[in-house]
């Protein structure tokens, strides 16, 4: 293939452009030289051993940051087998645990200059030791000062003055697509160096629902975790967590806890040994495309209160099932997992405005946020689907709906922590009607629809009875102890288009 070559007015032309690209502020274009970034921060990186009390056959041959090997290594690099049969006990069962031999797990960094580090929780988990390795080759015997598995963070101490600290940065100005950097000991591996950019912000993983993680391309490793995540101006903001893999090595997807969340637990922690939430008391879930419809929305948005728990601030507050909460403090909620971080950094004690849509109106509550506890054991009886229990009878089924709905039994009742408020059915079957399309299932119960309370099957029959025919409407169940909104499309009348 021929390509033609530039005219000489055109390469002028482009040269000036690219010049004054580069010339745009102090922003950085294009990928940048980090040498002397790196030679600035890396003194205030550690490497992180901890020595456990037993080591058992699974943590032996298990990774670094506790993720299991890889199954299949086909096709993996011979060095890279090597390491592992080397690092992880491979061919070595024989031999007898070293169980006083201080494994490298993990990184962290100087976050104050009078001893206090930095780490993941789960790099410090069950250790009778930790030592801490600094760049000039010092190591130091760490006390934990406090750790918090809910944010995966803790907080060390080491005898050890003037320490070179980090900058902590901001991690709300991050934009994506801006360069950012690690530093740690991925594999044991010290001090070493990867680049990338952030991919997103404000993401939510199922394992900590309190941190909106930072995504990020770099090259996040086992041993990297509680080392820290620089931006150009070598700034940390962030903590590197976690990874997205199905091999137990980098895969393209890594999450940081941002650096005020962790700075504000480390705080916490230094002060009082461990860390106080807010707390509102709701149980929320996603607005999805179905939902908005039914809930009179010109768009999905918020987080939709499915539950409020009786004697909680949100229940003082007035905050009810069916509600959507669409800011908090003035920041609006694009989707229900923002919700959880933006209560779990507020104060407990302090008063929060909240912005809701009831009813398809707009209304504002003021609410003093509470202390979070820790969450109580519940058993729940599981019925299963199909199955009637002894109780009453069920009652004939909705020609409207398809379900055949009965009365909770006492003892149903207490398992579905409803009261004695007398709400809700349980749904004994869901036949093939818009119910069971809506997703009801038997063995549901059924406590809303369309924001009226059903409790009792004559109740059921009347509110369905009354739906507007063709019109989504939400209806709210208990699935094995959580509530759930549904949309539910109401048959148009017979002759008549939806």
């Amino acid at each position: 293939m021929r390509i033609a070559a530039p005219s000489l007015r055109l390469t002028a032309v482009a040269v000036v452009v690219l010049l004054s690209a580069c010339k745009r502020g102090e922003e950085v274009v294009g990928a940048p030289d980090f040498a002397d970034l790196v030679e600035q921060v890396s003194p205030s990186v550690v490497n992180i051993s901890t020595v456990v009390a037993e080591q058992t056959g699974d943590a032996a041959a298990s990774l670094p940051n506790g993720e299991s090997e890889p199954e299949n290594l086909e096709g993996a690099p011979d060095w890279f087998k090597k390491f592992l049969e080397e690092h992880q006990g491979e061919g070595a069962e024989d031999e007898p645990p070293l169980d006083n031999t201080p494994q490298s797990l993990g990184s962290g960094f100087i976050l104050w200059k009078d001893g206090y580090v930095v780490t993941n929780y789960h790099v410090v988990r069950d250790a009778k030791e930790v030592i801490v390795r600094l760049l000039d080759r010092r190591q130091f015997a760490a006390q934990v000062v406090g750790s918090d598995e809910a944010s995966d963070l803790a907080l060390l101490r080491i005898d050890a003055k003037d320490l070179p600290a980090v900058k902590l940065g901001d991690a709300s100005k991050l934009r994506p697509g801006q360069w950012v950097l690690a530093i740690g000991s991925p594999f044991g591996f010290d001090y070493s160096v990867t680049a990338g950019i952030v991919s997103a912000k404000g993401r939510s993983l199922i394992t900590e629902q309190y941190v909106p993680f930072i995504q990020t391309d770099v090259a996040i490793n086992p041993g990297n975790s509680g080392g820290p995540l620089f931006n150009l101006k070598g700034e940390v903001v962030g903590v590197n967590s976690q990874i997205y893999s199905q091999s137990g090595g980098y895969q393209g997807l890594s999450f940081s806890i941002p650096i005020d969340v962790a700075a504000k637990v480390a705080g916490q922690l230094k002060e009082h040994g461990r860390v106080k939430r807010g707390w509102l008391g709701v149980v929320v879930q996603e607005v999805d495309r179905d939902l908005a419809i039914s809930m009179k929305m010109d768009k999905p948005e918020g987080a939709l209160v499915a539950r409020v728990m009786p004697g909680s601030p949100a229940e003082k507050a007035g905050l009810r099932a069916g509600d959507i909460i669409l800011s908090y403090n003035g920041i609006e909620l694009a989707s229900s997992t923002a919700l959880p971080p933006m209560v779990g950094i507020t104060d407990p004690g302090e008063s929060a405005e909240i912005k809701l849509l009831r009813e398809g109106k707009q209304m504002s509550l003021k609410v003093a946020v509470g202390v979070l506890q820790p969450e109580a054991d519940h058993a729940f009886n599981e019925q299963a689907p199909g199955a009637n229990p002894p109780g009453p009878q069920p009652a004939p089924a909705s020609g409207a709906l398809g379900l055949t709905v009965r009365p909770l039994t006492d003892a149903e009742r207490r398992d579905a922590q409803l009261g004695g408020g007398g709400v809700g059915v349980m749904v004994a079957e869901a036949r093939d009607g818009p119910a069971a399309r809506a997703g009801v299932r038997a063995g549901d119960v059924l406590l809303q629809i369309s924001g009226q309370e059903v409790g009792s099957p004559a109740r059921y029959e009347e509110v369905a009875r009354r739906l507007t025919p063709g019109q989504t409407v939400p209806l709210l169940v208990q699935r094995r102890g959580a509530p759930l909104f549904l949309a539910l499309d109401v048959p148009a009348a017979p002759g008549k288009k939806p």
